[in-house]
């Protein structure tokens, strides 16, 4: 890499550790390239970013940010996986890391919480904002239809009622 692209690389990485709901930090040595290329596939898929990450250009492009507490974490062949939604890049990352055993989870960041491998974990297990949202949707509507049941049962008694006096008054 030039200089130029270095430049590009840290300002690019700035503003992904500014703006992003949760970054995971893991070690991927011994990953073949048809894993790595998988775990692109399915990070892409659920709307997440696997990164390689330098670790120099990595801690360089976290000063000034909220996730600045992490910087320990890059040693050794890092790469991060960030995305928009806080839970899917630790979701689809400790997925994987329980199928591959050299995807190492290091820990993580969300926000200016700093998180280790068992905060990633923990955040994982947590249902994503989609989830999250068809439940509130679920719970809103539920009330609804039990206020249309409660309302229609009293006309629905009085109707029983009176098909009851017209079957008796029919059999007399």
């Amino acid at each position: 890499m030039d200089r130029a692209e270095k430049r590009e690389f840290v300002t690019g990485l700035n503003s992904v550790f500014q703006s992003t709901g949760s970054v995971v930090v893991a070690h991927y040595a011994g990953l073949t390239v048809a894993q790595m290329n998988d775990f692109r596939s399915k990070m892409r898929s659920a709307g997440g970013t696997v990164k390689v990450a330098k670790n120099r250009l990595a801690k360089i492009a976290l000063q000034g940010t909220e996730s600045e507490s992490m910087q320990a974490l890059f040693k050794g062949q890092t790469l991060i996986c960030y995305s928009e939604d806080p839970v899917v890049a630790p979701k689809v990352a400790s997925d994987f890391a329980k199928a591959n055993d050299n995807l190492v989870i290091l820990g993580g960041a969300m926000g200016s919480t700093a998180l280790d491998a068992n905060g990633v974990k923990a955040l994982a297990s947590l249902p994503s904002l989609d989830e999250l949202r068809a439940k509130i949707v679920g719970m809103i509507n539920t009330p609804a239809t039990r206020i249309a049941q409660v309302i229609s049962a009293p006309a629905g008694q009085v109707a029983r009622v009176v098909g009851a006096y017209s079957q008796k008054s029919e059999a007399a």
